[in-house]
Order: C-alpha cells, then sequence, then structure tokens
C-alpha cells in the first residue's frame, strides 16, 4: 500500500478521495493548498501526490516545479475542475505522472492510475537495488581487441537514444553489453527492463509488451501496464528479439515509428518515451530472406550493430575472465579465493567453449567446490 499526499483548496474533494484512499489500505495525509504541501513533501516521505492545480499561494503548476527542482521522488497526479489539452500537456511535460478532471470519471479511474504509478515506483525501487548488486557483475572484462571496439562502441553510443542491436552466440555476454548502454546513459537513473522473447509464449507477448486491459481475454481479471509503459524514461532491452511473433513484430515497429502503444484489448493510444536496445544469437538477414523476421523492423532496430564475438575467439581474455570468477563467486559463497596454475589456465584456454561465458562461469563454480585452494591442470581434466 501506499502513502499518499491529497492537495486541493477544497475540503470536500481531499475528504472524498481520502475516503476513497483508505478503502483501499491507503496511508492518506492532507494539504490545503501548495505551501502546505510543499512543507510536507519536505519533511516526509510520499509515494504519490493528487494535486489540485488551481490553488492560493502555490499552485499545482508551481508546486511541481519546487518538488522536482528539490529532487523529491513524489510522483503528481494533476487534478483540475477547469482544465484543458494545453494544462494537462503542460502539467505531464513538467513531470506529473497523469492528468485528471474533476469531477471524476468513476472511483476506478483514480484507483487505476494510482495502481500503475505504485507499480512503477515498485519497479523504479527494485531497479535501484539491484543496479547497486548487478553493476560489478555488468562489467564488460577483457582486453583483447574485440572487446576493447565494443567498449570504444558502448562509450560513444550509450550517451545518444540510437537504437542498438547486439548479435552474438548465447552465451557470450550480450546482456552486459545491453547493461553497459543503460548505466552509461542519460537514461541511467530510470528503469532497464528486460524481455527474454524466446521465454514468453507467442500467445502471451502482447500482453508482456504492450499490456491489456480487463477483461481483454479469459484470464485478464485486472488491468496490467507492459513492458514498454514500465520502461517509461528509461531502457527496453528485447532480448532474443528473433524469437518474436510475426504480430508482435507489427507491434513493435509502429511503437518504434510513433512512440506510441495501444494495450490489448484497449482503443486508447498511450505515449511512451522509451529507448530500445534488441539482441539475437540468430542471422536475422537469414531471418528476413524466409519471411521469419520484418525486415522494416531490422532496420529500425540496427541503427548501431554491435557484433559479441564467442569466447573461443578472444581466448586471451580467459585469464581475466576466470580469475573474476573465483573472486566473485568466492564472494558469493563465503569462502576463501582459489588460485588457477599456469597449466590449468592454458587447458582452459584450449577448451572448445560452445557454451561461451556462461559455461566457463559454471565450470569455475565447480572447480571451487572440488578443487583444493590451488586448481590444477587434473583438476581442470577431472572436472572440465
Amino acid at each position: 500500500m501506499g502513502k499518499i499526499l491529497v492537495v486541493d483548496d477544497m475540503a470536500a474533494i481531499r475528504t472524498s478521495l481520502r475516503e476513497i484512499l483508505e478503502e483501499e489500505k491507503h496511508e492518506v495525509d492532507e494539504a490545503k493548498d501548495g505551501e502546505e504541501a510543499l512543507k510536507k513533501l519536505q519533511h516526509e516521505h510520499f509515494d504519490v501526490a493528487f494535486c489540485d492545480i488551481k490553488m492560493p499561494k502555490v499552485d499545482g503548476i508551481e508546486l511541481l516545479e519546487k518538488v522536482k527542482k528539490e529532487g523529491i521522488s513524489t510522483a503528481f497526479i494533476m487534478i483540475s475542475a477547469h482544465g484543458t489539452k494545453e494544462t494537462a500537456l503542460e502539467s505531464i511535460k513538467r513531470g506529473a505522472y497523469f492528468f485528471i478532471q474533476k469531477p471524476f470519471e468513476s472511483i476506478e479511474t483514480i484507483l487505476i492510475h494510482l495502481r500503475n504509478v505504485l507499480e512503477r515506483n515498485s519497479l523504479k525501487e527494485e531497479n535501484r537495488s539491484l543496479k547497486k548488486k548487478i553493476s560489478k557483475n555488468s562489467e564488460i572484462v577483457g582486453t583483447s581487441a574485440a572487446i576493447t571496439q565494443i567498449k570504444e562502441m558502448i562509450d560513444k553510443v550509450a550517451p545518444t537514444d540510437a537504437r542498438v542491436l547486439i548479435t552474438g552466440p548465447n552465451g557470450s555476454g550480450k546482456e552486459l553489453v545491453a547493461r553497459q548502454l543503460h548505466e552509461k546513459s542519460k537514461r541511467s537513473e530510470n528503469i532497464l527492463v528486460e524481455v527474454n522473447c524466446a521465454a514468453i509464449p507467442s500467445e502471451l507477448i502482447e500482453s508482456e509488451l504492450f499490456g491489456h486491459e480487463k477483461g481483454s481475454f479469459t484470464s485478464a481479471i485486472k488491468q496490467r501496464i507492459g513492458k514498454f509503459e514500465q520502461a517509461e524514461g528509461g531502457t527496453l532491452f528485447l532480448d532474443e528479439i528473433g524469437d518474436m511473433s510475426l504480430s508482435a513484430q507489427a507491434k513493435v515497429l509502429r511503437a518504434l515509428q510513433e512512440n506510441k502503444i495501444t494495450r490489448v484489448g484497449g482503443e486508447k493510444e498511450i505515449t511512451v518515451n522509451v529507448r530500445v536496445v534488441a539482441a539475437t544469437n540468430k542471422d536475422l538477414k537469414k531471418e528476413i530472406a524466409e519471411s521469419r523476421f520484418r525486415e522494416d523492423l531490422y532496420h529500425r532496430l540496427s541503427v548501431i550493430v554491435i557484433k559479441v564475438p564467442s569466447l573461443n575467439d578472444r581466448t586471451e581474455d580467459i585469464p581475466l575472465l576466470a580469475n573474476k570468477f573465483l573472486t566473485d563467486i568466492a564472494e558469493e559463497q563465503g569462502s576463501k579465493v582459489k588460485k588457477l596454475d599456469q597449466e590449468a589456465l592454458k587447458m582452459l584456454q584450449a577448451h572448445q567453449w560452445t557454451g561461451n561465458i556462461r559455461e566457463l562461469r559454471n565450470v569455475m563454480e565447480r572447480l571451487i567446490i572440488m578443487s583444493a585452494d590451488v586448481i590444477t591442470e587434473e583438476d581442470v581434466k577431472k572436472y572440465l
């Protein structure tokens, strides 16, 4: 449940909203004008503020600007009886999540928008926590020519909003490139949403990406926002996009062309501000030739193409990777960091890594568990 601030100079509106929100078990406080609201927002954390626009002393738009300037994270849903389309657009441009006209259309409308913004807040907080945990795990390790070139490309491309297509075999580290593109971008304070297109059944992929309205299909018991909306202001990583259905491809193409989506079962167009990064282990040009992938979508996605090499094409990086895994896994397990002798390293470099970096990490974990303090050539022979 959320902590909500209701800001309105009309006591009846404040009372009405309080009753609606408390019925849903939210914690609610009130402010009769923008000046009182600002003091409360400066001293307490609120998840969401329902804020009137026309108020004495400090109006809603001025309050919103002050809050954003001070870096207060409370999400604003603006409300007004005097609103026009221009007012709504202006408030959203200034950083409001949504605009609701008074008198309220329905209680359900209020609760839907509140639920959506609380869900977004939760995702952002989860993303911040995950970011702290995975920052070191998203590091691209290696000094080979191929990896050096990839790092240089990331540094050039990340600060832009250019779409990037990452290609390479399974387990080669395509997701690390996507994370680095996000972490070094201007969107890094916002969320990175990852979608594995190969793991979602074709009949559910559109709902996953674009969301759905209540009742749009048998199991749609409530409205759901999709990954495009969840990634608002941030980055959407479409992994294994070569496995996406043609129907979903058409909708993704429209989203990229128009920056608009429509939920499954809905009619309303929703504007989205998302940077899309895609990855695939497939040859998309071959998929296009065999009518399994849209050529127009390919050209939309591949403004920049980053090719991630297999581990067999960068064996000089294996010592760095192996030693990183020795340290990381020991830290995870709370155990002593083991060492690799030179003959063991040579054997790892001579191996054919069909599973790439993912396979190497699994092997290192196995060696850590099964070997003594120094991992030898015999250990590698036995447990590789």
